[in-house]
């Protein structure tokens, strides 16, 4: 999958100025369209102005469009997969979560919030799956660098393995 120029080095090409000038009268945008139920979206190489989530359920009604579906629990696991170890594989996901996650995956595929992007050098060439800017549109995101941060997994003691040595201690 070969990438483009940005949507803002374009921009800046187009309109004859920096990239630096275009970043930040970007940003201006964005901090005055939040003030207007709008939200102006960094996904990937490009932006996308799309409604704030507060407003979603006013533009729904005044759309006439259907509420937006629920998401299962292995369907939210999967895609907090997705959306950490981007691009992931399928194979990888069912690692993680040590079942099958072909159904909730078609799930989260048929409802936008995640694309195939190409595929893996390994074995069988599996699929690579990111998200997409309809999942930064749902979560309410501007990109991927506003998700938080993945906290630490602590491990209890009882799980440890038997044979192994306490900080600190040779063996």
């Amino acid at each position: 999958m070969s990438a483009g120029p940005s949507d803002a080095a374009r921009l800046a090409a187009a309109l004859g100025a920096s990239s630096k000038d275009i970043d930040r009268a970007l940003e201006e945008l964005k901090q005055d369209l939040e003030a207007r139920g709008l939200r102006l979206q960094h996904h990937r190489a490009g932006y996308q102005l799309t409604t704030a989530p507060q407003a979603s359920e006013d533009i729904e009604r005044l759309l006439n469009l259907e509420t937006t579906a629920r998401l299962t629990r292995a369907a939210l696991e999967i895609l907090a997969i997705v959306a950490y170890e981007q691009p992931v594989t399928r194979p990888h996901i069912d690692s993680i979560r040590g079942v099958n996650s072909e159904s909730a995956l078609t799930t989260l595929l048929r409802y936008g919030l995640v694309e195939e992007t190409g595929r893996s050098e390994g074995p069988g060439r599996p699929i690579l799956y990111a998200t997409t800017a309809e999942f930064l549109q749902h979560f309410g995101l501007g990109s991927l660098e506003q998700m938080p941060p993945l906290a630490p997994v602590q491990v209890p003691a009882e799980a440890a393995p038997a044979d192994s040595n306490p900080p600190g201690e040779g063996a």
